[in-house]
């Protein structure tokens, strides 16, 4: 009897262990449509977002920016142009990804009441929403399915009206610019008459050609949606090609220049001249259209041509470095405190960062009626970044060198042009981050320093790094002294940050208040009366069904002594006393020069539980404990490279955070997984190659064969010929008969992003199939490097969870069911 019993029991756990096989294999083959994961996830999926705010320059009104949840897949799938690095709708003159806003609101900051603005047009797909200079309107773009259009509101009666007939060119980026006077713009319009688009050539008229001659080196990043032949070239100058004009609210229109590819289109701050730059042949094949040949023309407002101030020359040899620039000036602005000046930058070192030199950079400026010869202002012992200006006396100059980590900030007299530091420091360390100087808008709409009557400027620190967490602060600068006094800093139980000074001699300020289960809304706060800040926006809890859900701040030490941090996630009501869990790591690696800066604690145990979709949080629903945004440091002080040991250093980084969550007794160490999206992709890999952490890794659209990017990669400098034992031994592809943990592949299949491209994902998944690991590719159709579509993100979701709950959750049930499956024959996957 019991022999009987026992072989009955035997064969139900055979035809268990079977039935787990075959839906293994079912999991592997079958999912050929669009799947949706449990309701708690997909609900973060589908859940309509919060507003985006923006605020009036004068901060008394707020423009509140509604959005739906993500796009269909029906959208993305809609015919799309990729062409010199651009990604274009043809039916439109637009891009081809656009979140669209698809309501407006107005607000007043003293005020509960919101108006909507009426006149809107069906269907709704606003972008490119601009406050007028003197704020009396509001305007915006609108897509249809063949054009785009101009519309302006009138603040005063909430209405929306179109203007004019021209159809917009965004092609190239924002399609229009206010004037001055606030009662016309500057737009990029679809010529009239332009005629037909010219045919997509299918017959070849001979091979696509490229040379390279007398050796002249072109280290170029591994760009996507180049031009590729002819065709291609003759598409790109179709669709981009554009007439400046000059359009008043009634709807006149006055053409200024010719029609071109018209890069930017920018008035002066006085509204009477336009800058204008056009991009012209020859094209590149190998790199995007920002890098093309470029003229910087100055028209009058009413047409004519007054001053050609550069053309620059093809930009396909620019040094591979973060501190390389092209040759010749580059980066012309408008100075925003006078009313037609401009100032350019010429690099001194031919832009390359390997040429010694004392002087990196030189600014030079050419004033209205640009005549003159363009005069030096500021030379920079690093790569110079941007002037803030204030007035007649005051300026700030920003310099930054990236493999020193240095950041210099200057005070400027634009009177004579004298310059003395105001800030020598690393931004790598972000305690010692001044923050941002306040600014306001002037009499041409333009932003300029907000300089007290006592020549002192307010700094806004959003994020406020310190030992004890980020805490947001607003500190008074003395010009003259050099010296911060703190007027105010957030503190516990909340997290507030500074988002505009409403009144800088009162001190009163706009901020954003949040705590773990209070979702951030904007208050009012006066530093001097030292009140309470009062709310003046009320948006919901976007999940109030995930309250409770536990937050801690982790702190703890990786075994080289460098001070790590974690965000830990417990779910609702989870006690200790139930025991540890199965455990989700999510990280993404950071490259430092200091292991001090690399040890500063960042996040804040007081801000909003944000669960969102795309990270790990959302998998604390389904039961995990998360390890959130885990530090992992890769240090390479003084002479040494980060990634000379960055296999190293990464696993100990990983290894540390599962120890200190085994410490507090919520984490199982044999019930671990870890993901991560692009660079967190490619750490996931590695850490599943080099050690023995985790059951199972997810990896969504990453690199994994670093000789398909031999001249650099993330911050790595050197070539692959400079450091090849390097770049193979970061490979995970070239390590891939090490792989013997489960690994999902999620990529995008039109992924553009430089260096990801879709063959990555394949090769590897085919390298680690050649070697029997267990594996699974993921390609979501018409996704780019980050995923949009609503079906996209449920389908991912769909496959993380599934993935967690077999080889984490339950690694023991999925080994049994493997080993069914082998002994049975197995099922291949396809």
């Amino acid at each position: 009897m019991f022999y009987k019993q026992s072989i009955v029991r035997q064969s139900r756990r055979l035809l268990l262990l079977f039935g787990f096989a075959l839906s293994l294999a079912g999991y592997a083959q079958d999912a050929q449509t669009y799947q949706t994961p449990p309701k708690v996830l997909a609900d973060l999926v589908t859940m309509p977002p919060t507003p985006v705010v923006m605020l009036s320059g004068k901060g008394d009104m707020m423009l509140m920016l509604q959005h739906d949840a993500a796009p269909s897949i029906d959208e993305w799938s809609q015919p799309e142009l990729r062409i010199a690095g651009l990604r274009l709708n043809p039916a439109t003159n637009g891009p081809s990804r656009v979140d669209y806003v698809t309501g407006l609101k107005l607000k007043k900051l003293n005020s509960k009441d919101e108006k909507t603005i009426a006149g809107l047009p069906t269907p709704t797909r606003i972008s490119y929403v601009q406050w007028s200079p003197d704020e009396t309107k509001i305007a915006f773009a609108n897509s249809t399915d063949s054009r785009i259009d101009l519309y302006v509101a009138d603040v005063a009666t909430a209405t929306a009206q179109k203007v004019g007939t021209l159809a917009l060119n965004a092609t190239l980026g924002t399609p229009y610019h206010w004037l001055s006077d606030s009662k016309s713009l500057i737009v990029k319009a679809v010529p009239a008459g332009r005629g037909s688009a010219p045919e997509i050539s299918r017959v070849p008229s001979g091979p696509a050609t490229q040379e390279n001659v007398g050796g002249k080196r072109g280290q170029a990043p591994t760009f996507q949606d180049l031009l590729k032949n002819p065709s291609d070239e003759k598409q790109f100058t179709y669709y981009t090609t554009a007439q400046v004009v000059r359009l008043g609210l009634d709807g006149t229109a006055t053409n200024i220049g010719q029609p071109g590819i018209i890069l930017t289109a920018d008035p002066s701050p006085n509204g009477q001249y336009v800058m204008i730059e056009t991009v012209h042949t020859p094209f590149s094949y190998l790199v995007p259209v920002r890098r093309f040949p470029t003229k910087t023309d100055i028209y009058a407002v009413g047409g004519s041509l007054v001053k050609s101030l550069n053309d620059s020359p093809l930009q396909e040899s620019v040094p591979y470095s973060r501190d390389g620039v092209p040759t010749g000036p580059r980066d012309f602005s408008w100075r925003t405190d006078v009313p037609a000046s401009v100032y350019y930058t010429v690099a001194q070192d031919n832009g390359d960062p390997k040429v010694k030199a004392d002087i990196r950079d030189k600014v030079f400026l050419v004033e209205a009626p640009f005549s003159a010869q363009p005069k030096e202002i500021y030379a920079s012992q690093f790569r110079f970044e941007n002037f803030d200006w204030g007035n007649e006396s005051t300026a700030l100059a920003t310099e930054r060198w990236w493999q020193s980590r240095k950041t210099i900030t200057k005070l400027v007299n634009p009177t004579n042009w004298q310059s003395s530091v105001l800030f020598d420091r690393s931004y790598e360390d972000r305690y010692s981050n001044p923050g941002q100087p306040d600014t306001k808008h002037n009499q041409y709409g333009r932003d300029v320093l907000n300089i007290l009557p006592s020549g002192d400027i307010l700094m806004l620190n959003a994020q406020g790094a310190s030992p004890e967490g980020d805490r947001p602060f607003v500190s008074q600068l003395n010009l003259k002294t050099k010296k911060s006094t703190e007027l105010w800093r957030s503190a516990a139980p909340n997290f507030e940050k500074p988002i505009a000074v409403l009144d800088p001699v009162k001190q009163v300020i706009l901020t954003t208040r949040e705590a773990p289960d209070e979702n951030p809304n904007y208050y009012v706060r006066n530093l001097k009366a030292r009140i309470a800040p009062v709310q003046v926006t009320f948006f919901p809890h976007p999940y109030p069904q995930l309250k409770g859900i536990q937050k801690q701040q982790l702190r703890y030490k990786r075994s080289d002594g460098v001070d790590l941090t974690a965000t830990l996630y417990l779910p609702v009501g989870y006690k200790k006393e139930q025991g540890p869990l199965p455990t989700f790591l999510w990280a993404y690696p950071a490259e430092f020069k200091s292991k001090d800066a690399a040890g500063q604690v960042s996040g804040s145990p007081y801000q909003f539980n944000r669960i969102s979709f795309w990270g790990a949080a959302a998998f604390v629903t389904m039961g995990y404990a998360i390890l959130d945004n885990a530090s992992i440091p890769i240090v390479g002080e003084g002479d040494k490279e980060p990634n000379d040991t960055y296999v190293e250093q990464l696993v100990a980084s990983a290894k540390a955070a599962i120890d200190e969550g085994v410490r507090l007794g919520v984490v199982d160490s044999s019930r671990v997984g870890v993901g991560g999206h692009s660079y967190g992709a490619f750490m996931t890999a590695n850490l599943l190659t080099h050690s023995k952490l985790f059951k199972a890794g997810i990896a969504r659209s990453g690199a994994y064969n670093r000789t398909l990017t031999p001249f650099g990669f993330q911050n790595e400098q050197r070539n692959y010929w400079q450091a090849s034992e390097v770049y193979n031994k970061m490979s995970p592809f070239m390590n891939a008969d090490k792989m013997k943990t489960p690994l999902l592949l999620v990529h995008g299949e039109a992924d553009n992003n430089t260096g990801t491209f879709p063959i990555q994902s394949e090769r590897y998944y085919n390298a680690l199939k050649g070697f029997g690991a267990t594996t699974r590719l993921v390609f979501l159709p018409y996704e780019s490097h980050h995923y949009d579509a609503k079906e996209s993100l449920l389908h991912m979701l769909w496959e993380m969870n599934g993935w967690l709950d077999k080889y984490v959750k339950n690694p023991t049930a999925s080994a049994q069911a493997n080993k069914a499956g082998k002994m049975g024959g197995g099922n291949n996957e396809k």
